[in-house]
This record gives structure tokens, sequence and C-alpha cells, in this order.
């Protein structure tokens, strides 16, 4: 520790110094946030429709009602024929089209069933899915109001069948399938991870570039003292962002922690650890800032996209399967979304605890392995 001390004090007199790093430190996790927090959702919300009602009838209008009031859809135009329907889909002004036959009314009074038809521009899968799924749920809420209605003017109710089965739904830990409840605890581990990288990748060669790893090089410290004594300095003010994310989710997003903080805040550290390690790694490959800029780009792109924080992991081919067991934050996600979602316990997450601890000290390992204590 006499060794490793100084180091420590060194690094926390560098980042004080450079105020300005300092508050971009503390403000870009919040403003990642807020801003991938709206912008990262499985949500289809106000999806712009153009509609083609050539019944114009009460019926009608009551349709429409229920697409725009379902949240999902938005009318972004009358229009008067298919032509200009199919015109407005494809120059992306509208994502869907509604179209109303002009006997429509007639037919629903008379209880008899009717065609309308729906399209929607499918070139984004995503929101294509998810809207057509919320249309057909529309339209058979609808037919059954409106079935209620018909037999309801004749007298008559709805008798349910003997034996027909009946599902019950229950949605567990998040009953509104609100995406939110779901991207922003997986927004920190993202958050920390881009953070704590890009915070230690240039620690090494800052020393190289300013000629100060001279100084290092003449004393009698270890190359894992070294990396010790640049990762704490760094860790303290990623356990500070931390806290600070956590809050924005809960007071901003509205989500509350449902497991033990405490257990979040442990496995946090420990997901630092190779979080940090992982940038010094970097910054021992890499001979300048701009390199090892770009490297720890290179390793955030398959966090984003591999780690299961948007696409389910299940879901992809069997070798990107393999590629997210190497990567840290696939553990840590499973742990923060259960501890604050599901509000597990420990017992619940000592694989992942597991995965983390060593690839917290491989990659230390690796990094002091990495470091020359000489000018090459």
């Amino acid at each position: 520790m006499n060794r490793i001390l100084p180091i420590i004090r060194k690094e926390f007199i560098h980042i004080l110094r450079d105020r300005r790093a300092l508050m971009i430190a503390f403000l870009t996790p919040v403003i990642q946030m807020v801003i991938l927090g709206y912008a990262a959702t499985t949500d289809v919300r106000n999806v712009p429709l153009a509609v083609l009602d050539q019944d114009r009838t009460r019926q009608s209008r009551a349709l429409i009602d229920a697409f725009v009031q379902s949240g999902q859809f938005t009318v972004y135009r009358y229009v008067m024929s298919e032509r200009d329907l199919a015109a407005q889909i494809d120059s992306g002004q509208a994502r869907a089209g509604l179209i109303i036959p002009p006997d429509y009314g007639r037919t629903v009074t008379a209880g008899r069933d009717v065609g309308v038809v729906f399209v929607l521009d499918g070139s984004d899968p995503s929101v294509a899915s998810n809207a057509l799924s919320s249309a057909r749920l529309i339209g058979a809420s609808l037919a059954t109001r409106v079935r209620e209605e018909t037999l309801a003017r004749r007298g008559m109710t709805t008798v349910t069948m003997p034996g027909a089965p009946q599902v019950r739904e229950r949605v567990w830990y998040n009953p509104d399938m609100d995406s939110a409840v779901f991207m922003v605890p997986g927004l920190i581990g993202l958050v920390l991870q881009f953070q704590a990288t890009l915070l230690t990748a240039s620690a090494v060669v800052r020393e190289r570039e300013r000629g100060t790893i001279e100084q290092l090089i003449v004393t009698p410290i270890r190359p894992y003292e070294l990396m010790l004594g640049k990762i704490l300095p760094y860790a303290v003010i990623e356990l500070l962002v931390v806290g600070e994310v956590l809050l924005v989710g809960t007071l901003w997003f509205g989500v509350p922690i449902r497991g033990s903080l405490i257990l979040l805040v442990a496995i946090a550290c420990l997901f630092l650890v190779s979080t940090l390690a992982l940038g010094l790694l970097i910054s021992t490959i890499a001979h300048t800032q701009f390199e090892a800029f770009q490297l720890s780009f290179l390793t955030l792109l398959p966090s984003v996209f591999i780690s299961g924080f948007i696409y389910p992991i299940d879901a992809m081919p069997a070798a990107l399967q393999l590629i997210s067991k190497i990567i840290p934050l696939t553990y840590f996600l499973v742990v923060v979304r259960g501890i604050i979602i599901k509000g597990v316990g420990i017992e619940a997450l000592l694989p992942q605890i597991a995965a983390l601890t060593i690839f917290g000290a491989a990659l230390l390992t690796i990094a002091s392995l990495r470091f020359r204590k000489r000018l090459d």
C-alpha cells in the first residue's frame, strides 16, 4: 500500500485539477440516461395513421376513435382515395393506413361481419409487428363490444359455451408492460461501462504522451500496483455515478428498486472492476489517446447489441450467444434487472457474481502483465 497510495493520490490530484473533465464525467451519465431512457424504447406510440373513411358514419368514427384512444396511433391525415393513402405511406409521412368500406356502418348495425383493411409499412419490422399486434387487439376489442351492443338491442346476452377454455392473464413484475421498466435498468449498466472504460482507457496513454511515464519507470512500483493505483480513484468516481444514475432512474423515470440497494451497489463494484480493468488494458495496447478512444467504442458496440441490452440473447445465433458469454455487461444486466425489477436476492445471482469476479481478476491480471516498465 505504501507504493499504491502515492499513485492513488497522484490520480486524484489529476482528476480534481481537470474540473472540466470532472464535470463532464458527472453530467454525461445524466444526459445519456435521460435521452436514451426516452429514445431506447420498444413501445409503439403515436404511429402516424392515414385514414380513408368511405362510410363517414357514427360507426366508422367509433372505429377511428378506438385506434386513436389506444395511444398507439394518431390520425395523420384523412385521404380521399387509396392512391392518396399509398402516397402518404410511400413518402414515410404515414406508417399505417386504415381503409373503411362504404357499407361499414350499415353492415355493423345489421350484426354482420365486415372487412376493414389495415395497411402497414413493414420497412421497420419492430414497429410493424408491434403496430400489427395493436391493430388486431383494437379490432378484436371493438368487435366484441359491437357484438354485445347488437345482442343487447335484440334482448339477448352472450353466453359462455360449457367447457370452453378461458385464459386469464397475469403479468408479473411489470403489469403495464412499460418498456422503461426494462430499458432503464439496462441503461444503468450501459452508461457505467461506457463511462468507466473511457475514463481509464487513456490512463497509461496519457502518461506516455505527457512524458510522465519516465517518473513511474524509475520507481520501485510493480505493474499490478500501478494498475490498482490507477483503478481505485476512478472506481470512487464511478461509485458516485452509480448513485447518480440510480436517482435518475428512480426519480425521473419512476422505476422503483424492489431489491436490496446494498447488494446492487456491491455487485456494481465487481462490474466496475471489470470495466475499469478493460479500460486499462486498452490503454496498454493503444499508443495515443485517439486510439484508446476508438478501441473503447469497439468494445462498446458488441456490449450494446450482443449483451441482451436490446435484443434477447436466446434469439441470437449460437455463435453470437457464445460471444455474449465473454461480455461482462451480459451478466450485470441480469443482476441489475433482477434486483431492480424482480427484487431477487443474492442466491439467484450467484452465477453472475462468480462470472463478474472472474472477469475482473482476469482483466486486471492481463492489464498488469501487458504493462512494461520501459519507454517502448
